[in-house]
This record gives structure tokens, sequence and C-alpha cells, in this order.
């Protein structure tokens, strides 16, 4: 009878979560951005996760080469607080760990813990190999070390190492049969989408949050992500969205005067001097960016210390100061909600790294070659067209190695991407919040009668369907399907 129950009760979870839903059909510098923001500060006071371990797991270097035997130790937390146990055939949930520290992520995604105990479900959370903990050649400094090391930092090894700790950990605990369900945001998200295409005997299904799956190639528009982060801050002020627009050409004026970086250093309170405008506009392209993908409507600490709607705050703050105070002096005031919403912060470093993401560069520059351009029009950031030749010069100089810009979309597909869902893709949410501006290279479905995936839109922000309280979610979730559930199979 127990098994009965727990197998009707993860019959109910899969009904609900992979549904079909009927929608509309589709569609700056060298350096590659990043999902996460550059400059991300950890709060103050870290959340309290419920119960969880913390374990290594022994995880081959290169699962691809039958040469050597190298390992490394993989990080991951574990928790069987509510976990009925294999006789029950309990699920597994496993969240795919994104370019950072693991119990960051950890920390800021309720969904998975908070929907865990009515499952009874086990949840882990392996961390991503070269992020946190988890550093092939035992330490970062080796590990980061030239192209020759850092060459198995790749989403491939990373699926792979997440399918053989899952595999390894079902095994010991003699739970083969225990269903695993993927949950993953951002580039966390990405990769759920694409363990489920690549190991679908290993996972029934994936939940795949705010992940730009189609960013690849000439997919989506180049200029999409800049374009939405600008309307983010137009939808809050159109005078907000002027003033950042005109800031631009009002650093380079002020960089070009005598003592010019003198002076922008003393006005953004830097902590070092100011060698060029175009470090202090990326400093304030991360925050904007940064801004619209954490613009929750509650207070949150994910990237920053944050009040809800901080885009509003940001606005408010530029658009609240007297007649002729000059556009630098509204800029700083308003970046400084992102930065310093606290008031505990004494000068700004433009170079920090805290979440320990720095390697999201190397896989911008091998694999997740994204492109990027701000149009002039709609975007307020400084208008530039998609440059491959200057990219792969700054990666070469970087790293000494060369982009391969077509390997996506080679690797998992993205070209024709219906077919590759309808014949393939099999049980996998993409959900979305709009606002987001990762949501342009989100994955557009068109009407079709019959799949076990679907697609779901919020009017919120990155990674928002994953840290809010499940009871919010599901609401929402529920309200969406009573107006587009079109048919689904089990």
């Amino acid at each position: 009878m127990l098994i009965t129950n727990r197998l009707s009760l993860l019959h109910r979870f899969l009904t609900i979560f992979f549904i079909f839903i009927s929608i509309s059909s589709c569609a700056l510098s060298g350096r590659p951005p990043r999902f996460l923001g550059n400059f991300a500060k950890p709060a103050t006071h870290r959340k309290t996760l419920p119960s969880h371990e913390t374990r290594y797991f022994d995880q081959r270097l290169d699962h691809f080469s039958f040469r050597g035997d190298a390992k490394f130790k993989q990080r991951y937390l574990i928790s069987t607080e509510h976990w009925a146990g294999p006789a029950q055939m309990a699920p597994i949930f496993l969240y795919c760990g994104n370019e950072g520290d693991i119990v960051w992520f950890a920390e800021n995604t309720g969904f998975i813990w908070e929907i865990a105990p009515a499952f009874g479900a086990m949840v882990v959370f392996p961390e991503h190999r070269y992020y946190g903990e988890s550093m092939p050649f035992g330490s970062r400094d080796e590990a980061y070390k030239n192209a020759s090391t850092l060459a198995y930092l790749t989403s491939e090894q990373a699926l792979a190492d997440f399918a053989v700790l899952v595999t390894s950990l079902k095994r010991n605990l003699s739970a083969e049969t225990s269903p695993v369900v993927l949950f993953g945001g951002s580039y966390g998200g990405m990769l759920a989408a694409w363990m489920r295409l690549k190991y679908p005997h290993i996972a029934i299904g994936a939940l795949a949050s705010s992940a730009p799956i189609l960013q690849f190639e000439d997919i989506v528009p180049s200029e999409t992500f800049y374009d939405i982060v600008s309307q983010d801050f137009k939808r809050e002020s159109s005078r907000c969205f002027d003033t950042i627009k005109k800031s631009w050409d009002a650093l380079e004026v002020e960089g070009q005067q005598p003592n010019g970086l003198k002076q922008l250093t003393k006005a953004f309170r830097l902590c070092g001097e100011l060698k060029s405008t175009g470090d202090l506009n990326n400093w304030l392209e991360s925050a904007y960016s940064s801004l619209a993908m954490v613009n929750y409507p509650y207070p949150s600490s994910f990237l920053m210390p944050l009040p809800g709607h901080p885009i509003k705050e940001v606005c408010k703050r530029i658009d609240s100061y007297p007649e002729g105070t000059s556009v630098l002096e509204r800029i700083f005031g308003g970046v400084s909600v992102y930065y310093n919403f606290t008031g505990e912060v004494d000068c700004f470093q433009l170079d920090d790294d805290p979440h320990g993401m720095s390697g999201w560069n190397w896989q911008a520059c091998t694999e997740m070659v994204m492109p990027m351009s701000s149009s002039r029009n709609s975007s307020m950031f400084r208008t530039y067209d998609y440059d491959y030749t200057a990219f792969k010069l700054w990666c070469l100089e970087e790293f000494n190695v060369e982009p391969r810009p077509n390997w996506i979309t080679t690797e998992y597909g993205g070209h024709d991407y219906m077919t590759t869902w309808r014949e393939f893709g099999s049980n996998i949410i993409f959900s979305n919040g709009l606002l987001d501006p990762w949501s342009g290279g989100r994955c557009f479905l068109q009407t079709i009668t019959v799949l076990t995936f679907f697609y779901l839109n919020f009017d919120v922000e990155n990674l928002y369907p994953l840290a809010v309280s499940s009871r919010m979610y599901q609401t929402l979730l529920l309200l969406s399907l009573q107006k587009k559930v079109w048919h689904f199979k089990i």
C-alpha cells in the first residue's frame, strides 16, 4: 500500500509537472557576459540550509578517455531527511550545479527543499567541476593554471559527473529503481535540460528554469539580452532609462579630461585608481544586468543584499536628485542600491569574484559562445554590434584558445529545436520570468497536440520559480494550467 501511495504521489507530480501547455510560437565588448553577474557579493549572514550532509565523491577527471585514471574530489550536498527509501521507490531530486559554489545555490533554491517532504524525496546538490571546492589538480591555482589544465572544464564533463555520481549513489543505497528528477536554473537549467536529452535512462524529467538554451549562433537576435534588461528599467521610469543611456558618453568625456580618471575614481569611490573608463563601464553594465536577473518582488541576498523590486529602487534614486545634478552623480547614486544597499561598503573593487565564477570566462571562450550586441534605440547600453573577431582575440589573449561557436548546437541541438524536443525532449519543463534578460534565449514552443513537456511563463525574473515559496509557485502553476492545458501524457 505504501509503495502504491508513493507511486501515485509521484504520478501526480509528473502529471502536474510534465504537461504540454499551448502558447505562442517564436523567437559590449569582447568579453563574454556571465549568467549571474561579475561582481556579486555574498550576504553577510548565510542562510540556514535544511538538514543535510556535505560529502565528496572521487570523480574521474576525463570521462571520455581511457588513458590514465586521474580523479578529483567532487563536493555534493545530500539530504535524506524526508527520503522514503528504496523500498518505496522514493524519488531523488538532483540540482545540476551552476558556475559557482554549490552551497550558494543550495541556499537560494527553496523550491526543491520545500517540495521534497511531500514526495518523500532525497535532495542532492552536486557541485560543478572547477567551481567551489570541486577543483581538479588539487587546488584552484593549479586547475586554472593554463589551457591544458582547464581543458576538462566543459558542460559534457559536468553532465557525466552528475550521471556517474547519481548512478553510484543509487547503487550504494540499493535504490536503482528510485526515479531521478533534475532541477536547475540559468546555466544549471541548461544542464538539466541537456542531461535529460543525453541521459534519459538516468533521469525521468527536468525542470529547467531561466535556461537560455537557444542563446547560440543566430537562433535568437544577438541584441535580445540587453534589450530586455533595458526594457526592465524603462518600464519603471523612462527618465531613468534616458539617464543611464546618456551616462556612457558622460563617462567617456570625463575620462578624457586631464586627471579625468582620478576624478572618476573619487566620484565612484573606487578602492584602486581607475585604469580606463572601460573598466568602469563593465562594472556598471554588470550591475544593471544583475539587477534585471534578481529583480525579485521581495528582499533578497542572492547576488547582493537588495530590497524588493530593486530596479524600481535604483530608478527612484536616479530620478530623485534635484535639477542640476550631474548624470554621473545620479548614476552613482542609483548603482549604489546594488553595490551598497546596506551602506557598509567604504569603497568598491572592480574585479571582485566572491562566488568563484571566474571559470565562466573559460567556458564562454570555448563552447558557451553566446553572441551579444546592443541596439541603438531599444538599449540603454553602449551601442555595438557583435564582433566575433574581437571576441576571439580576447579569448586567445586570455587563454590561448579559440572559441567553437557551433559546438553547443552540434552537441545538444538548437536549430530546428522543435523537431529535437518532439522526438527526444519529453518530461522537460521550461519555466521563465519574462523580466529575466535570459528569457530571450528560452525555448519557444509551438502548439503541438501531444508532448510531455511544457513551457511556463511568469512575469518575473531569473531563477524566480526555483527561489520562491513552493505554495506561490504551485498556485501560479495551477492557475496557468487552468487556462492553458491542452493535453498531457505520462
